[in-house]
């Protein structure tokens, strides 16, 4: 997604700025110090404090550098402000129903807020790509692994 804009949700970007404080005004800190204290201990090559400790540094400095990239990239979209919410765009909650009359409902978010189980799907996965611009009664066909399967728009609604 190098270069393109990130669409999130005004509380997406929330959770992902309150991640990013976090870790920088919390979890660093608390780390620098224990590493240098551990430093301050002598032999630093069997020192499993210092050696966990800047393992676990790099690992939040490489967060923060991908939350900051993420952040810097997107285009808070509040889905209330919808100016037609008769049709699937970011931030619609659908009802789809399959063949069988199984209904599903999901939630069009951006690609960091995704979680199936939760059932938000990402702005750019196959299903959600399926939906944008779908009206109630729409059939719309999406490839998955197993194959091709149709769902039919059931409700759209926005928050």
């Amino acid at each position: 997604m190098q270069g393109k804009t990130n669409p999130v949700t005004p509380a997406g970007y929330a959770a992902m700025k309150a991640r990013y404080d976090h870790l920088l005004g919390t979890e660093r800190p608390e780390i620098v110090e224990i590493v240098s204290w551990a430093a301050g201990n002598g032999d630093r090559s069997e020192n499993g404090d210092y050696l966990y400790g800047r393992k676990r540094m790099r690992e939040i400095d490489r967060e923060l550098a991908h939350l900051a990239r993420r952040m810097k990239a997107a285009r808070v979209i509040d889905p209330a402000a919808q100016p037609d919410k008769t049709r699937a765009f970011f931030g619609a909650t659908v009802t789809l129903a399959d063949e069988d009359d199984n209904e599903k409902v999901v939630t069009l978010v951006g690609d960091d807020e995704q979680d199936a189980s939760a059932g938000r799907i990402g702005w750019s996965s196959p299903l959600a790509r399926a939906l944008k611009g779908a009206a109630i009664g729409d059939l719309r066909s999406v490839r998955l692994p197993g194959g091709l399967k149709e769902w039919e728009v059931m409700a759209i609604a926005y928050a």
